[in-house]
Formats: structure tokens, sequence, C-alpha cells
């Protein structure tokens, strides 16, 4: 008969390796927040998975995960604009997937690691090349909001049969040829130059307004002194010729009983 310490042994050793097949063998297989998971077995895809541990067939089932949280992807594109500039541009994408349809994205794309070079790169290429050639390259920078929305708006619907969801779309930069940026500098320099020109004919216009202005007024006063002077006689323009004129000063010298007459007037 076997020892009872031999089956005591024997039993330790069996469940040790029991143990140590289940960790080797790893059954379980766990899902973080924010992820989700398609599990693949001999005949396809058998299920997709939630947030939690679950159990998975050693050998016969593959575990692809995904992570559902909203992600940024860069992609550069060359382009030409409608005058035949050459543009490049970066794009900036921010996505997620459709946690309802991992299964369907799996089958399309495969797992996330190919998601920015089979899709998401060929797509914005192909997109701002066909966004950039309706507007000048000048107007790609004064309407850059317009083509962005553009870009947006076909971006969004280019990738939804692949259950990528559009949050939003930047373009970060906007490059062009040499070329251009020196006209561009050459243009902006004309409109200043042009602009300060426009300021200084302002100022002269605005300055012979007001001295046309100062002339009315200096002869609508002469009218009105005129008409006044016309009214009372020549007498009275003879008074007040002397008044202006009159230094303010008294005579030093009068004929006693007289009426202070101005004279010594300059």
């Amino acid at each position: 008969m076997i020892p009872t310490e031999a089956k005591v042994i024997g039993g330790i050793v069996g469940l040790l390796v029991v143990i140590a097949a289940i960790f080797t063998l790893n059954p379980f297989t766990t899902v973080k927040p924010g992820e989700g998971a398609v599990v693949v077995g001999l005949n396809g895809i058998s299920r997709t998975l939630g947030q939690g541990t679950h159990m998975k067939q050693p050998f016969f089932e593959d575990v692809i995960k995904y992570d559902l949280q909203v992600q940024k992807d860069e992609t550069t594109a060359a382009a030409a604009s409608a005058d035949l500039q050459t543009v490049n541009a970066v794009i900036a994408v921010n996505y997620q997937l459709d946690p309802a349809t991992l299964a369907d994205t799996y089958a399309r794309i495969g797992n996330s690691d190919v998601i920015k070079s089979k899709v998401i790169d060929p797509a914005v290429q192909e997109i701002v090349k066909a966004a950039t050639a309706r507007y000048k390259a000048d107007e790609l920078i004064t309407k850059r909001a317009e083509v962005t929305d553009a870009i947006q708006t076909a971006l969004a619907e280019r990738l939804r049969p692949y259950n990528l969801i559009v949050q939003n779309v930047s373009v970060t930069q906007f490059d062009f040829s040499e070329s251009f940026n020196a006209a561009i500098e050459r243009k902006v320099t004309a409109e200043q130059e042009a602009l300060a020109a426009k300021n200084k004919l302002e100022q002269v216009k605005y300055e012979s307004e007001q001295t046309i202005v100062a002339a009315q007024g200096v002869a609508e006063a002469q009218r009105i002194k005129a008409q006044a002077l016309q009214s009372q006689g020549g007498e009275a323009l003879v008074r007040l010729t002397l008044a202006e004129k009159w230094d303010g000063h008294l005579p030093t010298t009068m004929v006693p009983g007289s009426a202070v007459p101005f004279i010594n007037v300059k």
C-alpha cells in the first residue's frame, strides 16, 4: 500500500500541476474600463466583450481589444490649391470607435493597430486634396474655418462605414512654397503701405474740410455784419470801424465841454 504521506505529497503535486496549467493556459481575459473586445475562434468572430473579467478557451480563442476612448490622429497631406499652388497640410482628427459595432469593425479593418494606416490616413489625404482644390492658396488662409468644416464633414461621412465616429477635425498647419510665401509678404507690405497712404489722404481731406468750414464761418460773419451795417447806414460803419481800431486809451488832451472823441487812432 502507498503510505499516507506519499498520497498527500502526490495530491499536492497534482494540485500544483493543475494550478500551473491553469495559469499557463490562461483561460481568463480582462477588459479594462474604456475598452471593448472581440473574441475570435476557429470559426471566426464568436462574441464581443465589455468591461470585466471573462473566460476564454485557451488555444482556440483570441481576444482582440480596442480602445473606446477618444483618440487623436495626425496626418500630413500634400495637395494643390485652385491656383495650382503646392499645399502641405497637417490634419488632426479626434475620433472614437463605436462600441456597439466592434465585431463589424474587426471584420472590416482588423485590429486597432492598422486603423490609422489602412483607413484614416488615406481618407484624410484624399479629402484634403478635394477640399483644397476648391480654394485659391490665399483663401485657404482667409477661409481656414470654412475649409476645416468641409474636411470634417467629408471625413465623417467617409469613416462612418468603418464605425469610426469623428468628433473633431482641425487644420494645425498649412505650408506653401517659398515663392508663394514671398508673394504673400509683398502683398501684405503693399496693403499696409496703401492703408497708410489712405489714412494720410483722409487726414489731408479732414484738414481741408476744416479750413473750408472756418472760411465759410468767416464769410458768413462778414455777410451778417455787412447786412447789419447796410440797414443802419454809413454812419454805423464808421463807428464800427473806429470801435474796432480803438486801442482802448483815452486822448491826453481835449477841448473843454466837448464829448470824448475817438482820436489817436492807429
